[in-house]
């Protein structure tokens, strides 16, 4: 028999949260029966995957189910399942403390909007808690599959602090939640409020989600009657998988309540695709484009939004293999027929069909995609259905492109799908197809600038020829933007360019006055230049003259094929290791400031402050900023 009764305290961010949860999550109490019910869901999925490997953890009990039952009486209700359960030692790692779920992003996601906070709660995974939302007191008392009768566990809170741990006996295996409702949550002691809201939330679930009959009962000698709890059961959803149906029999709400019960959203999702796949390898896929990024995005690391079940029985959740990193964004489910039952991670890396369904579900999305994009011209397209794309682009747009670099077979679909700002409309993105059918009369290339910031791109001094001509300049601000377009060297046969690399050269864009002017001044200034280049040898690789400004006295640039300055200083901030190179100093002969170097006794710091402040435009920072202004206020006094 385990210790007798403990009691423990709650990790510090529980508390904080069961705080939260009490106080403040209070208009959209319903949330806590969709939280708890898709938690015995899925301890009823572990069982059925532990068990491939060990069918003596069925016990007695083969049939898996969920079970709601109220008394008003003694103002409880109780959500039961006969799925994996809880060793005394598992209640007091899961259910005092947080380990993975983010709580302290979780915490900086709260905007003050009620309802759209407490659908953060299991996006987050700490649905448990909500219970609270309407009890003043949880008690959990479960057994794992697989262990004695005595080894059962009884954990219970008022959510307050602290939580009591004791072992019970439990001839059930499996878990059930208690709650001990509050005064001001007794509408929740109702068939028919219980019943809505499982319609609501829970219908899509493929287990039985089961409660009591009511029937009418007389009153004494016909003096009216009551609606009264029976011994009867009944299944009160679908329970069936949502995927396996014809999708025929299958309308858009429920589509969108599948899908905000399966990835805890509460949003809709902007699209989705069912389809079933017969071939060499079948398979069913039902994949969603959420409308918003999650909190995680970022991490490339984090678990696939797509669960894998092999004949209905799920599998994994985590399923990376079956989606490419770059469409992590996308929800849903993946049921395959082919597959083994008790597949691995590994057998997932190798396996002939994982392929299949990796090629196929990646053509999905990218088929998905391509649909909302031809939206955007679709002239009987309502404006919601019109800014879809733009919804998606501005959330996953970023992540995307990561596919640049990672899916060569659908490379030339992806740069389709591409979007970007420009100098002709940084309102509103443009797809390379459409700067492409902008282009002027002799341009050859399709030109772009990366920078940090929109403002930074769009001052950038290395625009200024461009304007001047009125060619359109893509503004890349994505930190992948750099890295993606190696792999993108051009589109539908015309080249790809950045204004910050090598010689600008606009071809029949230039006329012949102009060539002959700029090499003209070019030879005249080559003293200064020579003088220059020895002032900054340390920081330079070459000083010219410049066909690419203005307004401005100087800019910085690379040679071509080299890494801009902008990625060299990304990939430093990331602690990699960067290949010391040098810029091009290029210098404008025309401008005031450039015209005073020549004979200046103040030339070394001319030249210095001409290179930081072409640092200073192009985003970086000088190496010395102190010296940099020791300068200038030397000039200015």
């Amino acid at each position: 028999m385990s210790d007798p009764k403990q009691t423990l305290s709650f990790q510090a961010e529980v508390a904080q949260l069961l705080h939260l949860v009490t106080h403040s999550l209070y208009s959209n109490r319903e949330i806590f029966v969709r939280e708890l019910v898709s938690n015995a869901s899925d301890a009823c999925d572990k069982l059925r995957f532990e068990a491939l490997n060990d069918g003596a953890l069925y016990e007695d009990a083969p049939n898996l189910e969920v079970r709601i039952a109220f008394d008003s009486d003694a103002r409880t209700i109780t959500i039961s399942d006969n799925g994996i359960g809880l060793s005394q030692q598992e209640a007091i790692d899961n259910l005092g403390t947080i380990a993975k779920s983010g709580t302290r992003e979780f915490m900086g996601k709260l905007s003050g909007d009620q309802k759209a906070d407490a659908q953060l709660i299991g996006q987050f995974g700490v649905g448990f808690y909500s219970g609270f939302i309407v009890a003043d007191r949880i008690t959990v008392e479960s057994r794992r599959a697989g262990l004695p009768h005595d080894q059962g566990v009884r954990w219970s809170s008022t959510g307050t602090g602290a939580f009591e741990v004791e072992p019970i006996t439990r001839a059930q295996r499996g878990t059930s939640v208690i709650l001990h409702v509050r005064d001001d949550a007794t509408e929740f002691l109702s068939t028919w409020k219980l019943k809505s809201i499982i319609a609501k939330y829970s219908d899509h679930i493929s287990l039985p989600i089961l409660m009591r009959k009511e029937e009418w009962k007389e009153g004494e000698e016909g003096k009216g009657g009551e609606m009264v709890l029976t011994d009867e059961w009944e299944t009160v959803n679908q329970a069936s998988a949502l995927w396996s149906r014809p999708k025929k029999d299958v309308t858009d709400e429920q589509y969108k309540a599948f899908y905000k019960q399966a990835s805890h959203d509460h949003e809709d999702p902007l699209t989705w695709s069912h389809n079933r796949v017969e071939g060499s390898t079948e398979y069913t896929q039902l994949l969603y484009i959420p409308a918003h990024a999650p909190f995680d995005l970022w991490n490339r690391d984090k678990p696939a939004g797509v669960k894998l079940y092999v004949k209905r029985v799920f599998i994994m959740d985590d399923a990376q293999a079956l989606l490419p990193t770059y469409l992590r964004f996308v929800r849903g489910v993946i049921d395959s027929a082919d597959l083994p039952l008790n597949v691995s991670r590994e057998l997932l890396q190798e396996s002939r069909d994982v392929k299949a369904i990796r090629e196929g579900s990646t053509k999905r999305v990218l088929s998905m995609l391509e649909d909302l994009a031809k939206l955007e011209k679709d002239e009987a397209a309502s404006a919601e259905e019109k800014a879809k794309y733009a919804t998606f682009w501005s959330g996953f747009g970023a992540v995307l492109k990561e596919g640049l670099g990672e899916d060569f077979a659908n490379r030339e679909r992806l740069a389709r799908l591409l979007r970007f700002a420009s100098t002709q409309s940084d309102e509103q993105v443009v797809s390379l197809a459409d700067y492409k059918a902008r282009m002027k009369d002799g341009q050859d290339a399709i030109y772009y600038i990366t920078a940090d910031t929109l403002a930074a791109a769009k001052n950038s001094p290395q625009l200024e020829v461009f304007r001047k001509k009125g060619l359109e300049v893509l503004l890349m601000t994505d930190r992948v933007d750099e890295w993606a377009l190696n792999y993108l060297q051009d589109f539908d046969g015309t080249p790809l360019q950045s204004v910050a690399k090598g010689a600008v050269d606009l071809g029949k864009l230039q006329d012949e006055e102009e060539k002959k002017k700029a090499e003209e001044a070019a030879e005249a200034f080559k003293p200064v230049l020579a003088k220059l280049k020895d002032a900054l040898k340390d920081k330079v690789e070459d000083v010219r003259v410049t066909s690419r400004l203005v307004d401005s006295p100087a800019c910085l640039v690379v040679s071509d094929g080299g890494m801009s300055l902008q990625l060299s200083r990304l990939l430093k901030q990331a602690g990699q290791k960067v290949p010391e190179t040098k810029p091009v100093l290029e210098v404008n002969p025309d401008h005031a400031l450039v015209k005073k170097l020549e004979g200046s006794v103040h030339f070394h710091d001319l030249a210095h402050i001409l290179f930081d402040q072409a640092m200073l435009a192009e985003g970086g920072m000088p190496d010395d900023p102190a010296a940099y202004v020791k300068r200038v206020n030397a000039l200015l006094a």
